[in-house]
C-alpha cells in the first residue's frame, strides 16, 4: 500500500504541474497575472485549492477523489480546451526539474528520516517553479546577448518599432506589404510581440540581408515597451491608437498611454509617426499621422481615402483600416518610395487572416473579424456589416480585457444593426444580455458545438460576422 500511495502522490504533482503550468503558458509565465488577473478563478479553486486542501487534511482516503474525480475532471477539462499546453522547451525543461525535485526528495527524506516519505506536492511544485524561473533567465540572457550581436553586426538596419492599444498587427503586415518590394524586410510572425518572443525570432529567422526589421511590440505591465524600445532602439517609432484595451492591468488610460510612449524613449529614434490618441504635440520628429486624414469611404467593396490632399484606395475592409494605412504611407513616403509605388501597393493589399476576411460559403456571406478585439474596430466593422441588405448574424465574446461600460456601449450599437446574437463566452454575457434588446440571442456553451448552432439558425443569404475571439480558459 506504502508504494500505491507513494506513487499516487507523484502522480497527483504532476496532475497539479499540468494544471499550474499550463496557466502559467497562458499568461506568459507572469505569476501576478495567474493569480490576480485570471477570468476563470473557479478553475484554481477546482483544480488547485480543494485538491490541496483534501491531500493534507484527508490522508489515503484522499486517493479515491484523486482517481475518480480529480484527475477524470482534469482529462475533460483538457480536452475541451481550445489552447491547450504546448510542450515548448521551457515546459519540458521545467518537467524535468519537477521529476529531478521529486527524487531529491526522496533521497532526502531517506537520509534524515530512513525512509521513502512521500514528496509535499505544494513544496516541490513551488521549487520547481523557482529552479525553471532561474534557468529560463540565465539562457534568456545569453539568447538576448546573441541578438544584440546579430542585430549590431547589420550596420545598415533600420528598425521601424510598432506599439498601440490595438491595431499594431495589421499596422505591421500592411506596412510590410507596402515596403517589400524596394526593401529587403522582414517583420516580426504572427502576433509575436513580446521581449522574449522578439530576442527568438531574430535569433532563429532574422537574415543578415536584412534592411528593415519591423517589430510589433505589446505590453501588460509599465516598462514592457521600455524594456522592448532599450533593446531594439528603432529608428522609426509607430505609436498607434490608445484605447482600453488591458484596462485590468493598468488602471487608467493614462498609464496605458505613458507605456505605449516609452517608445520614443530609443536612442537611435529619427522619426515617430503617433496616433492623435497619443495627445502628444507635432514636433521636429514627431508626426501626428492621422491628422491630415479625410473623406473615408468604406463599404464590402474596400476603402477609399485622402492623405495629405492624395488620394488612396485598397480592397481593405474596414473604415478603420484607412488609419492603419495612413500611417504605412506616412513610413513609406519617409523612406523615400514613390507615390505611385505605394498606391500599387495598396491596391495589391489583402485582410491580415481573422481581420474582416471575407468568404462565401453555402450562399452565406461570412465576415471573419475574430482578432479584432477593440471598441472602435468592432464597431467600425458593424458599420460596414450594416450596408447588407440580408439578415445578419453576429458572434461575439464581446469586448475581451476591458471594462462593463465598453460592452455595454457596444451593445447599444449591436441592437440597430443584427438579427441573430450568439454570445460565445461567458465573461461578458451577464453585460450583454443587459444592454442587447433588439436581437435574438443564443448562448454558446460549447464552442464545439458552434457548427451544430449555426447551421441550425442560420440560411442561404445571411451575413455572419465572427467578431473577437476569446480562448476557452478567458
Amino acid at each position: 500500500m506504502s508504494i500505491f500511495l507513494s506513487l499516487s502522490t507523484v502522480l497527483f504533482i504532476f496532475a497539479l504541474a499540468f494544471y499550474v503550468i499550463t496557466c502559467f503558458q497562458w499568461f506568459s509565465y507572469r505569476p501576478e497575472r495567474v493569480l490576480f488577473h485570471f477570468t476563470k478563478p473557479a478553475w484554481h479553486v477546482f483544480f488547485f485549492i480543494v485538491p490541496l486542501v483534501l491531500f493534507y487534511t484527508t490522508g489515503k482516503w484522499f486517493f479515491i477523489y484523486f482517481y475518480f474525480a480529480l484527475l477524470p475532471a482534469l482529462y475533460l477539462w483538457h480536452k475541451k480546451l481550445d489552447k491547450k499546453l504546448v510542450f515548448t522547451g521551457r515546459i519540458k525543461h521545467f518537467f524535468v526539474i519537477l521529476a529531478c525535485a521529486i527524487i531529491l526528495n526522496y533521497a532526502l527524506n531517506f537520509i534524515i528520516h530512513k525512509a521513502f516519505l512521500a514528496p509535499m506536492p505544494l513544496f516541490v511544485l513551488v521549487v520547481s517553479l523557482f529552479l525553471s524561473e532561474i534557468l529560463e533567465k540565465i539562457k534568456f540572457q545569453g539568447f538576448k546577448n546573441k541578438a544584440l550581436k546579430k542585430l549590431g553586426a547589420n550596420k545598415e538596419l533600420k528598425i521601424i518599432l510598432i506599439t498601440a492599444s490595438y491595431g499594431k498587427t495589421s499596422i505591421k503586415n500592411f506596412l510590410f506589404e507596402i515596403l517589400k518590394d524596394s526593401f529587403v524586410c522582414y517583420k516580426t510572425p504572427r502576433s509575436v510581440n513580446t521581449m522574449a518572443g522578439i530576442i527568438k525570432d531574430i535569433n532563429e529567422n532574422l537574415s543578415e540581408q536584412t534592411q528593415i526589421y519591423i517589430a510589433e511590440a505589446g505590453a501588460r505591465l509599465k516598462g514592457d515597451i521600455l524594456e522592448i524600445t532599450k533593446f531594439l532602439n528603432p529608428l522609426i517609432v509607430i505609436v498607434g491608437e490608445i484605447g482600453a484595451q488591458h484596462i485590468e492591468y493598468f488602471k487608467t488610460l493614462d498609464n496605458i498611454r505613458a507605456t505605449k510612449l516609452e517608445a520614443l524613449q530609443s536612442e537611435h529614434l529619427q522619426r515617430a509617426f503617433l496616433h492623435s490618441s497619443t495627445k502628444k504635440e507635432p514636433s521636429e520628429n514627431i508626426e501626428i499621422y492621422d491628422e491630415s486624414l479625410k473623406d473615408i469611404n468604406a463599404n464590402l467593396d474596400g476603402i477609399s481615402f485622402m492623405l495629405d490632399g492624395k488620394s488612396y484606395a485598397s480592397p481593405l475592409l474596414g473604415k478603420f483600416n484607412a488609419t492603419n494605412l495612413a500611417v504605412c504611407v506616412k513610413v513609406a513616403s519617409y523612406l523615400k518610395m514613390s507615390d505611385e509605388a505605394i498606391k500599387e501597393a495598396l491596391l495589391k493589399m489583402k485582410n491580415v487572416e481573422h481581420r474582416l476576411s471575407k468568404i462565401e460559403a453555402g450562399g452565406k456571406l461570412i465576415i471573419d473579424d475574430s482578432f479584432n478585439g477593440n471598441f472602435s474596430g468592432m464597431c467600425a466593422s458593424y458599420e460596414l456589416v450594416s450596408t447588407y441588405a440580408g439578415r445578419k448574424v453576429l458572434l461575439t465574446p464581446g469586448i475581451v480585457e476591458s471594462d462593463a461600460e465598453q460592452n455595454a456601449n457596444l451593445a447599444k450599437v449591436i441592437n440597430e444593426i443584427f438579427d441573430l446574437v450568439i454570445i460565445t463566452s461567458s465573461l461578458n454575457a451577464q453585460i450583454l444580455l443587459k444592454h442587447i434588446v433588439k436581437p435574438k440571442i443564443i448562448i454558446l456553451k460549447d464552442k464545439n458545438k458552434m457548427q451544430e448552432i449555426l447551421a441550425q439558425n442560420t440560411h442561404a443569404g445571411d451575413l455572419i460576422l465572427f467578431s473577437n475571439d476569446a480562448p476557452s480558459f478567458i
